[in-house]
């Protein structure tokens, strides 16, 4: 089946999650990634578990449809072998602290002169530029200057890092998006052209509610729980046995809740709850007043009487019920799949679904340096080369 990114050439310099959350898009979507990892021991997720017969659980999930090579870049054949791939590249992703690149002697100047339609992406903490650029940079980091911890948690309580790696994700996603903008444009006759991504930038591009309270009022945002900063009822809420979510957070919803859910026509009239705007003001009040209600009948109850009446609604999931729950599997976001040391694994799907280029789950997470021979075979390298390097240490 065609995909939309065939013919693509994708180089993966890059480890743990944002970068190679990144290039296993591009490979799902059909590009040819070539992760080359660090001599001798590769990805550092490599090291963590659970294992499944050795290998990393973690390092599986977000490496499938690569190849793998182990690369001393430290040697001079180890660059001079990076370099042949540049030169065939389209795309080049790494994630090192900024300057690293420079001394290795692989950063975008150097790389360009090689290949002028590189597109080359660099993802770091902070970024290339500016007074925080030098430093490392991980995710918790990032949702601690970007304000997220600041507004996570129960109202009074600690500063709360959010439950996933939010920023690794979010950088990568502009990654993602700014790789395939540069791409298209290349495709339009530019060139190739460098960019710069980092986790705080693109974790605080998605507080576009908040930074409109702020710019418009000077709101700073406060940890709220659940509850949404300017729509109510819009949280979670305690039943007789367990929590579920409720968004009734527009007037036609409010007033149908009122009337058919929890049968309070006074909150109709009661002048806290006129409006969503007053809703949100008073909702601490409000959330007591529903769950005095709600705390008198188990989750399904109220669920199926909100279903009935076109309210949204939904369950608080643990993570295994998430994956079991029957409309995940119909979509197939979990996939089955066989991994040469791991056996019988399953994984993440394919959130998108394209009718006519879908993502393909065509091979597992590479081994440590799985296709050494493969890729130094297409470069033009023979037998005895490829002997003498892993004799000089330069491939693994």
């Amino acid at each position: 089946m065609e995909q939309a990114l065939q013919g693509m050439k994708v180089i993966d310099l890059s480890q743990v999650l944002a970068g190679p959350y990144c290039t296993m898009v591009l490979g799902d979507m059909g590009a040819d990634v070539t992760k080359v990892e660090k001599y001798p021991n590769g990805d550092d997720t490599r090291s963590m578990g659970p294992y499944i017969n050795e290998e990393s659980y973690l390092y599986m999930m977000v490496n499938r449809n690569k190849r793998g090579m182990c690369l001393n870049l430290k040697s001079e054949d180890g660059i001079h072998i990076l370099y042949k791939l540049i030169k065939e590249a389209d795309v080049f992703v790494e994630n090192f602290r900024p300057g690293v690149t420079k001394k290795l002697g692989i950063d975008y100047d150097t790389l360009k002169a090689m290949n002028p339609n590189l597109i080359y992406c660099s993802i770091s903490g902070y970024g290339q530029t500016g007074p925080y650029s030098k430093k490392g940079g991980f995710d918790i980091m990032a949702q601690g200057m970007s304000g997220l911890m600041e507004m996570t948690g129960e109202k009074d309580g600690k500063p709360v890092k959010v439950g996933i790696a939010i920023h690794d994700i979010a950088a990568a996603q502009t990654a993602i998006q700014s790789i395939l903008s540069a791409y298209i444009h290349r495709l339009k006759g530019g060139k190739g052209q460098y960019i710069d991504v980092s986790l705080v930038d693109s974790g605080l591009a998605w507080t576009v509610w908040e930074a409109a309270a702020y710019f418009g009022k000077g709101e700073i945002p406060q940890k709220t729980g659940t509850a949404h900063r300017a729509a109510a009822p819009y949280q979670g809420y305690q039943t007789k046995d367990g929590h579920i979510l409720i968004g009734a957070a527009n007037q036609k919803l409010w007033e149908t809740f009122c009337l058919n859910v929890v049968k309070k026509r006074e909150w109709l009239t009661d002048p806290r709850f006129l409006t969503n705007s007053l809703r949100a003001e008073n909702v601490q009040t409000l959330e007591k007043e529903i769950e005095h209600v709600l705390i008198q009948h188990p989750s399904n109850y109220w669920l199926q009487l909100l279903e009935v009446n076109g309210i949204p609604s939904g369950p608080i999931y643990s993570y295994d019920e998430t994956l079991h729950d029957p409309h995940i599997r119909e979509r197939a976001m979990i996939l089955d799949y066989e991994h040469p040391i791991g056996g019988n694994m399953q994984t993440l799907g394919f959130p998108a679904k394209l009718s006519l280029t879908p993502g393909q789950l065509k091979k597992p997470a590479p081994l440590l340096g799985q296709h050494n021979e493969e890729i130094l075979q297409e470069l033009g390298y023979d037998a005895i080369k490829m002997e003498d390097l892993n004799e000089k240490e330069v491939i693994k």
